[in-house]
């Protein structure tokens, strides 16, 4: 059971209007993640939203989920001419030829990386020596859209041969799967998840 938004403070962003995205802000976002499945997934949903708004693409989560395979990598890599015409002619995703093909291509790249022993978590997890950086924000305005680090991953990634992750898509994922905390001082979620973390 979620606490009542109107008593607590949450970063600006979370609708309170809207219980998807008030799950998402109160038990995911900032939350260190490892589990492969759901940084393949976040991946790919960070770099769907590119120009949209992150609700949009929360509020078609689930759909994603079903279309996508459950975010199986194995499966999504060998997407053929007739899968991808039917995701580019669904409503419950975003139908942007560029992004879906991305998404396979991630899926290829996902394979390789397996393949010469890595993983997204170990891959990612490294570039902060397995611990999440600590912001202490004032606002969650006073977020940065991009960091050196999130240029570093972005160009690594893109070597690897992932699309759709460039450094504000980076950040952003960074922030959502918790290598980042960046709910600031004043959201009743920044305590909490820096106490995850000791």
């Amino acid at each position: 059971m979620h606490s009542d938004p109107d008593i607590l403070c949450r970063c600006h962003w979370a609708n309170p209007k809207n219980p998807r995205y008030l799950a998402y802000h109160d038990e995911e976002w900032g939350v260190p993640c490892h589990d492969e499945t759901t940084l393949f997934e976040m991946l790919n949903l960070e770099g769907a939203q590119a120009g949209l708004s992150w609700e949009t693409i929360l509020n078609k989560r689930d759909h994603y989920r079903a279309v996508f395979d459950q975010w199986q990598p194995e499966r999504i890599a060998r997407y053929d001419d007739t899968k991808v015409a039917a995701l580019l002619a669904d409503a419950g995703i975003v139908r942007n030829r560029l992004k879906v093909a991305a998404t396979i291509s991630n899926a290829q790249a996902w394979l390789r990386l397996r393949d010469s022993g890595r993983s997204l978590d170990t891959l990612l997890w490294a570039y902060v020596d397995g611990q999440p950086i600590q912001n202490n924000l004032a606002s969650s305005r006073d977020t940065p859209a991009k960091t050196p680090l999130s240029d570093k991953i972005s160009k690594d990634l893109g070597e690897l041969g992932f699309k759709f992750v460039g450094s504000t898509i980076i950040y952003a994922y960074m922030q959502a799967i918790g290598m980042v905390n960046d709910h600031p001082l004043t959201c009743f979620r920044h305590l909490a998840v820096k106490d995850l973390n000791r």
